[in-house]
């Protein structure tokens, strides 16, 4: 049996209902047992006597009675979804507040469903992301499978289309980390091929993977499709490898990792686009670099910034590197705090 406590509404929670800031906080309390602390004058906010849809703010003192532990009913689990998995996509919420949550998406695991993507994704586990909402929240963009790092998920509908035009009209910066072969020459400037689908649906996937259209042949390609991507090379072991800063200014399917390949210096574990099965001379082609360095994919959505879609306030997330990569860094004697944040500020 717990003591009575007097809690404060902190600023990060809000104005809200006191039912759903009170299950927030204690998960296991049913809307009965609110009902009845408030019938009974049990529960109170500034010392005074309050019902369950009354609104409560920041700085607002709420008394809460003794909590008996032994009848309290457990947590009810997100259906469908086992505890490893919950625990794994709760782990990777890096902030939420009642408009939107950041991720930091892990490897392997695709956004959505999809052809040979299986049940397993975030879009199939954001029941267990409603943290006490009623809906589920929303996917507002996708990462590859393979790519990690950070995705952004709206609570509600007009939160979304918000979030979406904002990342729509370029108004959100987005930089990613890649592990690339060879070494750019210049070390920092542009890549503005078009991409367009391949044709066909092989077994090896070819539906799926993007070619480069040099930007003088565009017209003779209407499929293909205007694309812009930045880079910065950060950081770079003699010839053979380079710590990459990689800024989407357009957001078309695989562009990252078509740009960098058609530029002669594929993302390492990229075995679609030759990241991962040449022999790496120094030359730029080919990532088999061998050794300890992990075969998985080294692209990382590392930060976003964006004006927060309710409050206007403005916000920039980042997000640690996935265990792999942060294995080849180590390796390599790399470290995180060696290089801007922001490589591509003065461009902006």
């Amino acid at each position: 049996m717990s003591g009575v406590q007097l809690l404060t509404v902190t600023g990060d929670e809000g104005e809200q209902r006191l039912d759903r800031w009170l299950k927030r906080r204690f998960p296991q309390i049913t809307q009965g047992a609110v009902e009845k602390m408030c019938r009974t004058g049990q529960l109170r906010v500034d010392g005074a006597r309050a019902k369950a849809a009354d609104r409560i703010a920041p700085g607002m003192v709420v008394r809460v009675p003794p909590l008996p532990d032994a009848e309290a009913p457990a947590r009810p689990r997100a259906a469908g979804i086992s505890p490893a998995d919950e625990k794994m996509i709760q782990n990777a919420v890096l902030w939420k507040d009642e408009h939107m949550i950041v991720l930091n998406k892990p490897p392997g695991l695709p956004s959505q469903g999809g052809s040979g993507q299986g049940d397993r994704h975030v879009d199939g586990l954001t029941e267990a992301l409603k943290f006490g909402y009623k809906d589920r929240p929303k996917l507002v963009h996708r990462l590859d499978k393979d790519t990690s790092g950070l995705l952004l998920l709206a609570r509600t509908d007009r939160v979304a289309r918000a979030l979406s035009e904002t990342l729509r009209h370029r108004a959100a910066r987005k930089i990613y980390w890649a592990l690339v072969a060879g070494v750019p020459n210049p070390r920092q400037g542009s890549v503005k091929f078009g991409l367009m689908k391949a044709p066909g649906r092989g077994r090896g996937g070819e539906g799926e993977k993007m070619l480069c259209i040099h930007p003088a042949q565009m017209a003779d390609n209407p499929d293909a499709k205007r694309a812009h991507t930045d880079y910065f090379t950060l950081w770079f072991l003699g010839s053979r490898l380079s710590w990459m800063a990689l800024e989407p200014i357009t957001g078309r399917t695989h562009q990252l990792r078509a740009h960098m390949a058609e530029i002669g210096h594929p993302i390492l574990g990229d075995g679609k686009y030759g990241g991962s099965e040449q022999e790496n001379q120094g030359d730029g082609w080919g990532a088999a670099i061998g050794g300890d360095i992990s075969k998985k994919l080294h692209l990382h959505a590392r930060s976003l910034t964006l004006e927060h879609p309710i409050t206007r306030a403005g916000m920039t997330f980042t997000a640690p590197l996935p265990e792999h990569m942060a294995r080849t860094w180590r390796m390599l004697d790399w470290k995180e705090g060696d290089v801007p944040a922001d490589p591509f500020e003065k461009l902006h």
